[in-house]
């Protein structure tokens, strides 16, 4: 299918309706009038600043939150700033229909207004980026940085935040390690269009080092103190933030989802297709069929969903399946692959692994038999033997992998996320079985259908 007719037929469908631009403006200026009628109300000094891709013109049709931003001076102290931001939040959410507190950097008010969400944060009015006290700091500059440069190129930068949320790819989330919308704006502005970014991604890769502030020559040395940062943490690319030399853009950005980008992209320019943005829901697979084809195992730990935010969850049970992968392997199991998630109240790790048992026995090396050590080593077990100088002893084990894992958790010797620690000793362990619930995410991840690339 021709390129210009895929292009055309997706912004249709991605682009805001006039009706839908009405209502937001309209939803906007209400929300102002009521920030700005609650700061005097309350006697306070600051600006309300509307930030994102709503504030920028680069959302998509259906998808609008509101982030509306509450500057104060820089010479408010921290914890006042928090404290009153927080308050001053509470007092806007009120006038609103629903909200709650959310935590990042500091607090923060969620709510909802006309059914739009609406996240009310406080920041300082800063003008540059030796002012930026805190990490949302930044975003009022970045909002202007956009404005500024964009160009009238919007409907470009929506054509590739649909192609990347398409591709499973977008989010900055510690838990996605996507592109953020921020990053795509910057590259459609720094390469011209969709296509053109589309078509850097080799160049982009092997160039490494974008910089749309020209900060390796206004600010030479801080802006190469973040290169080499970013280089020794080998990250994909490194992009400079236009409105601060400290930061790399894509700081987040992982290997595999750059990777995923790579290949999709040179996919789509060889044979476009509306696939790419819009992929039909995966084809229910039979997760036993995928065991019995490949002859491996799927041991799942079930427990209930601790009250976290997903922020803090999921890479918690990231960090676990990865616990349990180096410890498993250090007891002679394989783990081919691992999947975590929740559903309806249960949380799950899932690993893949090339067998279930082992032998009851394992060879353990000691010292040379000379040594003190040595003398130790003969002393404690019971079936020993030399090859060269080195002693060896034979161990009794666990031989299920589900006697491993529990003992291995019961002693504490699998690196789990700090807050889900109790909730992952106290699973249960499942074999080639999981309920109901979690099968498609028991196919997805057998198949390697869950990372979508090829097959």
């Amino acid at each position: 299918m021709d390129v210009e007719v895929v292009l055309q037929s997706v912004l249709q469908q991605i682009h805001p309706t006039d009706e839908e631009r009405v209502f937001l403006e309209g939803l906007m200026d209400e929300l102002e009038s009521i920030a700005e009628n609650t700061i005097e109300s309350m006697g306070l000094d600051v600006k309300p600043h509307f930030v994102g891709s709503l504030a920028k013109d680069t959302y998509l049709a259906g998808d609008h939150d509101v982030d509306l931003f509450l500057a104060f001076p820089l010479d408010v102290p921290l914890e006042k700033l928090r404290e009153e931001g927080l308050n001053l939040g509470k007092a806007i959410a009120e006038k609103l229909d629903s909200h709650e507190i959310a935590y990042a950097e500091h607090p923060y008010v969620r709510a909802r207004y006309r059914g739009v969400k609406v996240d009310l944060v406080p920041c300082y009015d800063v003008k540059s980026w030796s002012d930026v006290r805190t990490a949302v700091d930044r975003s009022v500059l970045h909002n202007r940085w956009i404005l500024e440069n964009l160009q009238g190129r919007n409907d470009e930068v929506r054509l590739l935040k649909r192609f990347l949320k398409g591709i499973n790819a977008y989010g900055s989330e510690i838990y996605i390690r996507g592109f953020s919308g921020y990053l795509a704006e910057i590259l459609v502005i720094r390469y011209g269009s969709f296509i053109k970014t589309l078509e850097n991604a080799d160049f982009m890769l092997k160039q490494k080092i974008i910089d749309p502030g020209n900060w390796l020559k206004r600010e030479h040395e801080m802006a190469m103190k973040t290169v080499r940062r970013e280089a020794e943490a080998d990250r994909p690319l490194i992009v400079i933030d236009p409105v601060d030399p400290r930061r790399n853009v894509a700081a987040n950005l992982s290997w595999e989802k750059y990777g995923v980008f790579y290949f999709k992209a040179h996919k789509f320019l060889e044979n476009p297709s509306e696939e790419f943005f819009f992929p039909g829901r995966q084809k229910r697979g039979n997760y036993l069929s995928e065991l019995r084809r490949k002859g491996t195992h799927l041991v799942t730990l079930v427990f209930k969903k601790p009250e976290m935010v997903d922020d803090l969850l999921l890479p918690q049970l990231e960090r676990s399946a990865r616990g349990l992968e180096k410890a498993l392997s250090r007891e002679g199991f394989r783990v081919l692959a691992w999947n975590t998630g929740y559903s309806r109240g249960t949380a799950f790790i899932m690993l893949e692994t090339d067998s279930v048992v082992r032998a009851r026995v394992k060879v353990e090396p000691g010292p040379e038999f000379f040594t003190e050590r040595g003398q130790n080593f003969y002393r404690k077990n019971k079936r020993v033997w030399i090859v060269g100088k080195r002693l060896y002893a034979e161990k009794n084990v666990e031989q299920s992998i589900t006697e491993v894992i529990e003992a291995l958790l019961r002693k504490n010797q699998v690196s789990t996320g700090r807050g889900i620690r109790e909730s992952v000793r106290g699973a249960s362990l499942l074999v080639d079985y999981v309920p109901k619930k979690m099968e498609e995410e028991a196919y997805l991840l057998l198949s390697r259908k869950k990372w979508g690339l090829k097959g």
